[in-house]
Parts: C-alpha cells; structure tokens; sequence
C-alpha cells in the first residue's frame, strides 16, 4: 500500500485484496450457482455478471476448494509506476535564487516510486475494478493475469468517494467475476479474501463476515460513502482491490482498508459492498464520471442519548440536522429534526447505511422516504434525487474535470440568496479544496460567482462550460453574503 493512516492508537491502512499467509484447508458444502452470461449493454445489471442464485451458508464440513478455483483467474496482480519531482537542493536555496536572479534555477530530480495492488476482472472485454488508491496519479499500470499474461492499463474513471477506479487492458478473453447481491450478504457467513498481499500472487485466505455499515472515516472527501462489509479473513498490503467473495465465489466486495497498529493484518478488514461497486463502475465505463443522487440533507445517527434529548420516542433511524435549500429532501418536504426510517422499504438505522442506499441512486431517481416527526408523527415523501449541483442532469466528465482543476464544488445559489443580494444569477461555491483556486486565490466557501471574464454566469452547468474554454489568464467575479462588496479573483488556467 502507499501510505499509513493513523488514528490514535490504531492504524488504518489502505491496502489490496486477499489475504495472508495462512492457507485455510478446510471443507465445504454450499449449493452450486448459476450464472447469468455477461452482456455488453447500457443497462446497469446487465454491465455485470450476476449470481442468479446463491447459497453462501456453510452446512457441513468446510471446503472453499471450489470458490477458490472460481475466483482466482478473475483476480489480477497490479503494478505502478509513479514519478516524483523533487528539488535537487535542500530548502533555502530558493532565498539563493531570489537574491542572485532568475538565472540561478533549482535543478529537480525525478523518484520513480512503485507500488503494488490487486484488482478483479468485471467483464471479459479487459475492464477491471481496483480501488482509487492503487492507481491515483500512477504514470505506468502494469496488469498480470492470473496466467501470468501482462498487459499495459489505461485507466477509465475514478471515484475518490469510494475509492474505486476502473481501468482497462487490451483483451477480449478474460473471465470475469459473479457479482453477488451485498444487500443479501448475513453476519457470520463465511467469506473469501483473494488478492496479492506482499507480492504474493493469487493468496486466498478465508473468514466470516464480521459487520455491515462500517464507517471507519478512512475516505476524506466531502461526499465520501462508508459502508464497509467488515471481515476477519486475513488482508495485508497489496490486497487493495482484490476480491472479497461468498463461499460460493460470487463477489461481495472489493478489499479497501485494513485496520492494524502496525500496518499488516490484525483481524480487521473492511471491503466497499458489491451493490456499490456495480453502481460505481457502470458510471465510470458510460460517463467516464459516477452519477450519484443526493437528498440535501447533514445527518447523525440516531440514539437513546440524542432521543432523550429530544423527547422523542423514535431511538433508531437516522436524525436530520439540518436541510438544503431548494434540494431535493427540502422540496419534498422533509424538515431539520425529522427522524429517516425507511428508504423504499429498507430500514436504515445508521448514517452508513443511508449513505449505501443513496449512493447507489442516480440524479432523477424518485424514493420513498419514512419519516418520524416530532417524535412520533409517521410520514411518508416522495423524493426526486439530484445531482450535487442541484438538478437532475447527467454530469459530464468534462465538467467534471475542469472543477477538479479549480479544486471548488458549486451548486446553483438559490433564490432567497439571490433576492437578498439584489442579484437575478448566480453560482455558489460550496467547498473550496485543493486546485487552481487554493493555490492563486484566497476564495472561501460561500462566495457567489455572478461573473467569469464579465460574462454573467447563470447556473452551475454554464460555468463549468465557460471555464472549460478557457485558457491563460481568467478573473471571477462575485459577492459574499457576509461581506460587503464586490469581490474579484483572478488566476491563470
């Protein structure tokens, strides 16, 4: 893995799938599977092969001698490449430079660090699903197979918020993965780890399903989604990406994070569930960018304590804290202090768990919401989810991607905002992250744009059009609600 995320005493690690040392020869009944044939097809379910029925349950003696030779030609071994530029002089020879003129130029030298990892074969044509933190910012992706051909990657699309990615590799025979429905999935059942720890190419190790819904707050990104299937199968570094299987070899998830003091495996592995990775890579191979749905809501999880506090019956569920302007739950109906549910019939009883369920969702999908008010008032809304700018239209990968660069998330200013600065157009940062914008500006979350290079910005989707013809010098014109003034930025793109 690249790097150690420490959190007080323990350690959290990325890291790739399967699993350690140990070899578990034990035995197994479970039933057979079929399997439904891949198709190449715009619609999601059928992007990826699917178990059409599975019965995972251990009954018996233990063998996972089947699930093993299922599984492992579908889990490939990844290698990167990443160059690294650094000063060739300690600090302070720039004060050199600034004092003797332009000409005395820091030399850089060039680190090429390598890392490894694993990912999973989703359709035989070569795509791939590893996870984000494998392949970011990596010059070179070196794929061995499990028969030891390798192939050159190309990556398809990212998705930081659950830390998967898609790539690609010039073939048309591969075998690809069952996906298993990870709803389904029961605590206690047994499960499979295979991947490449250390190096070690195709190791599979064996365990229980542990939990469900974990956050374990390892993602930071704003609209990250922590929903991790929680495994005592045995994960070290380099299984990032790889498999996380039933006993019957159907996926149920992809390896992400382990959680140790010392960085190797100590009996806690978290893997992102299968219903998310379909949702995600479906997006990635048709918009290049994940289409995901938001509510407009801030959450917490609902408890005894917060209820007392309330003086609500209601103790399980998920507590709204605070609602968005004309978002979707706002439209709907939904109010701060209601108490979520159900989400089309599904319990949810913690914020990972609502999370999970939103994000498999698209921009314009309808739900159904069950609420509790006031403590004890049943109510039901239909929501029509929205995209993180506030519509229900299709993100573009273009426009993804010039954001990116500016390192800002904008949404379009709602109405009152606008009557309250006398201004009939307008688009409000949101977050301001690392880009273009951090590095040349002082801009902070909240400041509205009214205009780039003194053309009017009108909504979210025509400054991201704007900006992704620009070139050379721009300024960005705009006001804050708590200062007075107009405010301009300018920054070279």
């Amino acid at each position: 893995m690249k790097q150690l995320l420490k959190q007080s005493i323990v350690t959290i690690c990325t890291v790739a799938a399967a699993t350690a040392i140990i070899y578990a020869a034990l035995s197994f009944n479970h039933k057979k599977v079929e399997i439904v044939d891949t198709i190449a097809s715009d619609s999601q379910p059928e992007f990826i092969q699917k178990a059409s029925f599975s019965n995972a349950s251990a009954g018996g003696g233990i063998d996972f001698t089947e699930a093993a030779e299922k599984v492992m030609p579908t889990v490939v071994h990844i290698a990167t490449k990443t160059t690294v530029r650094t000063s060739a002089y300690p600090p302070g020879f720039d004060l050199w430079r600034d004092f003797f003129g332009e000409g005395w130029d820091v030399p850089q030298k060039e680190n090429v660090q390598q890392a490894s990892g694993s990912g999973v074969i989703v359709q035989k044509e070569g795509y791939i699903v590893t996870n984000n933190h494998v392949v970011k910012g990596a010059d070179e992706i070196t794929v061995t197979l499990h028969d030891k051909r390798e192939f050159t990657a190309t990556v398809i699309g990212t998705d930081p918020n659950t830390d998967l990615a898609l790539i690609k590799i010039d073939a048309d025979d591969l075998t690809p993965i069952s996906f298993a429905n990870s709803d389904d999935v029961k605590v206690g059942e047994w499960c499979l780890a295979v991947g490449n720890p250390f190096n070690l190419n195709s190791t599979v190790t064996a365990g229980i399903v542990s939990a469900k819904g974990r956050n374990i707050n390892i993602l930071k990104q704003k609209y990250a989604i922590e929903s991790f299937i929680q495994t005592d199968a045995a994960i070290n570094p380099g299984n990032s990406g790889g498999a996380l299987t039933n006993a019957a070899g159907d996926l149920i998830g992809i390896n992400t994070a382990i959680a140790s003091p010392t960085g190797s495996y100590t009996g806690y592995g978290f893997a992102v569930p299968s219903n998310i990775v379909s949702k995600v890579i479906y997006d990635l191979k048709k918009y290049g960018v994940v289409q995901r749905g938001f509510l407009g809501i801030s959450i917490r999880d609902m408890d005894s304590k917060l209820a007392e506090e309330k003086g609500y019956k209601v103790k399980d569920g998920v507590y709204v804290e605070a609602v968005t302007d004309n978002g979707a739950a706002d439209k709907a109906g939904i109010k701060k202090g209601d108490v979520i549910c159900k989400i089309d019939g599904v319990q949810v009883t913690t914020s990972a768990e609502l999370q999970e369920i939103i994000g498999r969702k698209t921009p314009g999908d309808v739900i159904k919401v069950e609420i509790v008010r006031d403590g004890h008032k049943e109510m039901v809304f239909d929501v029509h989810l929205t995209n993180k700018e506030g519509n229900e239209s299709i993100i573009s990968k273009e426009d993804q991607d010039v954001l990116n660069v500016l390192g800002i998330t904008i949404k379009n200013a709602d109405s009152k905002t606008l009557k309250k600065l006398n201004l009939s157009n307008g688009v409000e940062v949101v977050e301001v992250g690392e880009g273009v914008i951090s590095k040349h500006t002082n801009m902070r979350k909240g400041f509205i744009i009214t205009k780039v290079d003194n053309e009017n910005v009108k909504d979210a989707e025509q400054f991201s059009k704007i900006m992704k013809g620009k070139s050379g010098g721009v300024m960005i014109e705009g006001v804050y609600t708590d200062a007075a003034g107009t405010f301009y930025y300018a920054f070279g793109m």
